[in-house]
C-alpha cells in the first residue's frame, strides 16, 4: 500500500487528473457491458434464446473494448500527442449502426422482448458510441448534428422493421438523454484535463520568464557597470602605447590612470554580484507566497516582528525562505504551507519558522528529518547544509524534521545584536535623574 500512495504522491497534478479522467473512462467501458450485454443476456436466457443473447453480449463487448480504445486514442489526439484517429471514429460509428440494426431486427421478430434490457442495449450502444465518436471530431457543431441524426435512423429503422409507435419513441427518448448526457460528461472532462496542462505550462513558461528576465537584468547591469569603463580603459591603453613609443613621460599617468580605473571597475563589478546574490527577506516571503499558490498550495505568512532586522540577519532569513519554498515544491506533496516570522524585544532574537502538511510517512521508512530517503519538504542535504553554514556566521541555528499531525517543521533562530544607546540619549537621561534628585533634596 506504501508503494502505491508513493507511486501516487509522486505523480504531478496534471498527471493526476489525467490518469482519474482515463480510469473514468475505463469504469465508463465497463458499465456499458454491465448495462447493455448483462442486461440482454439475462433477459435472452430468460426467454430460451441464449444463443441470440450471447451473441449480444459478445457485440456489446467488442462495442464497449472499441469505444474504449477510441476514448484513449482520441484523448491523446486532444492533447496534442497523436494524430486525429479518423478510422477509429469510423469503425466506432459502423459497430454502433451494425450493432442498433441488428438488435431492432431482432426485435421485429419478437426474437427478444421489449423490456427494460431491450431500452438499455439502444441506449448503451447509442449514447457511449455517440459519446467516443464525439471525441474525435474536429468540431463540437458536429455533435450537435450527429446526435438527432442518429435518433432520426434508429427510428426510421423501427418504422421500417414494423416496431411498435411506444417503442419507437421509448428509443427515441433513451438515445435523446443518454447521448447529451454522455456527450456532456466526455467533453467536460476532456476540457477541464486540456485547461489544467495549458495551465501548467503557463505556469512553467512564467517560471523561465521570470529566470530571462532575471538574466536579462543581471547583464543591463554588467553592460552599464562595464561598458563605459572598458571603452575609457581601451582608449587610455591605446594613448599610452603611443606616448611611450614616442618616449613621453605622459604614459606612465596614463598607465596609473588605467589601473585606477580597472580597480574601480573591479569594485563595481563586486558590488553588482553582492546585490545579485543577497537576498531580501519580505521580497521573498512574497515571493514564497505567489509561487506557492501558482501551484496551488495555501500559503500563510505571520509575520511578527517589533524591531527592525539588522541587513545580514533579512539577508540570511531570505535564503531560508527561497530554500524551504524550493524544497516545499521539489519534495514534498503539500497542500498548506505556513511561515511564521518573529522577533520579540525580550532578547531572544530572531525565529523563523517554515511548516508544511508534505511530511512522509513513518510507516514508509523515511528519516524524520526528511532525509534524502523521505519525501519531506526539505531533505537534509547540501541545501539545508548551505543554510546552517550560513546562519553559523551569525552564531543561528537551524533544526528541520517532522513534526506532530504529520508536519514538516524548519526552525531558525538567530540572536540579534544588543542595541548600542544613543550617547546625547545617555547623557539626557543622567541629567534628567540628576536634576530629579536635586529637586527631591531638601
Amino acid at each position: 500500500m506504501s508503494r502505491l500512495t508513493d507511486w501516487w504522491h509522486r505523480k504531478s497534478k496534471p498527471v493526476k487528473v489525467e490518469l482519474y479522467t482515463r480510469w473514468s473512462f475505463h469504469f465508463l467501458v465497463v458499465l456499458e457491458i454491465g448495462m447493455s450485454g448483462v442486461t440482454v443476456l439475462i433477459s435472452a436466457v430468460a426467454n430460451g434464446v441464449w444463443l441470440v443473447g450471447l451473441w449480444l453480449f459478445l457485440m456489446v463487448c467488442a462495442h464497449a473494448a472499441l469505444c474504449g480504445v477510441m476514448q484513449s486514442r482520441a484523448l491523446d489526439w486532444r492533447l496534442g500527442r497523436r494524430e486525429q484517429p479518423v478510422r477509429l471514429v469510423v469503425a466506432v460509428a459502423a459497430l454502433t449502426l451494425a450493432g442498433l440494426f441488428a438488435f431492432l431486427a431482432l426485435r421485429s421478430t419478437h426474437t427478444l422482448p421489449f423490456d427494460q434490457g431491450a431500452i438499455y442495449v439502444v441506449t448503451g450502444l447509442s449514447g457511449f458510441g455517440m459519446a467516443s465518436i464525439f471525441l474525435g471530431l474536429t468540431r463540437a457543431a458536429h455533435t450537435r448534428y450527429a446526435l438527432p441524426g442518429l435518433i432520426a435512423v434508429v427510428s426510421a429503422a423501427g418504422l421500417l422493421l414494423g416496431l411498435a409507435t411506444p417503442e419507437i419513441i421509448a428509443n427515441a427518448l433513451g438515445i435523446l438523454i443518454t447521448g447529451t448526457f454522455l456527450v456532456i460528461t466526455y467533453g467536460f472532462s476532456v476540457w477541464l484535463l486540456k485547461a489544467i496542462w495549458d495551465l501548467d505550462m503557463a505556469r512553467e513558461l512564467q517560471t523561465r520568464l521570470a529566470v530571462a528576465e532575471e538574466r536579462l537584468r543581471f547583464g543591463r547591469d554588467m553592460h552599464d557597470v562595464m561598458g563605459r569603463n572598458l571603452a575609457v580603459i581601451a582608449l587610455k591603453s591605446e594613448l599610452a602605447v603611443q606616448l611611450a613609443e614616442r618616449g613621453r613621460p605622459e604614459a606612465i599617468t596614463q598607465m596609473t590612470e588605467v589601473q585606477r580605473i580597472a580597480r574601480e571597475s573591479q569594485r563595481d563589478v563586486r558590488e553588482v554580484v553582492r546585490g545579485y546574490r543577497e537576498a531580501d527577506l519580505h521580497t521573498e516571503l512574497d515571493g514564497a507566497r505567489g509561487v506557492l499558490a501558482a501551484a496551488g498550495i495555501d500559503c500563510r505568512i505571520e509575520e511578527d516582528t517589533t524591531v527592525a532586522l539588522p541587513a545580514e540577519v533579512q539577508s540570511a532569513l531570505g535564503w531560508v525562505v527561497r530554500e524551504a519554498t524550493t524544497n516545499v515544491l521539489r519534495h514534498g506533496d503539500a497542500r498548506r504551507c505556513t511561515v511564521r516570522l518573529s522577533a520579540p524585544e525580550d532578547g531572544a532574537g530572531a525565529v523563523l519558522i517554515v511548516e508544511n502538511d508534505g511530511a512522509p510517512d513513518p510507516a514508509d521508512g523515511a528519516p524524520a528529518d526528511g532525509g534524502p530517503s523521505g519525501r519531506g519538504s526539505s531533505r537534509q542535504g547540501s541545501g539545508l547544509a548551505g543554510l546552517r553554514e550560513r546562519l553559523a556566521a551569525l552564531d543561528g541555528t537551524l533544526e528541520a524534521g517532522a513534526a506532530a499531525g504529520g508536519l514538516f517543521r524548519l526552525t531558525v533562530r538567530v540572536p540579534l545584536p544588543r542595541a548600542v544607546p544613543d550617547a546625547r540619549a545617555v547623557r539626557k537621561a543622567v541629567r534628567s535623574v540628576s536634576a530629579l534628585d536635586d529637586e527631591m533634596t531638601p
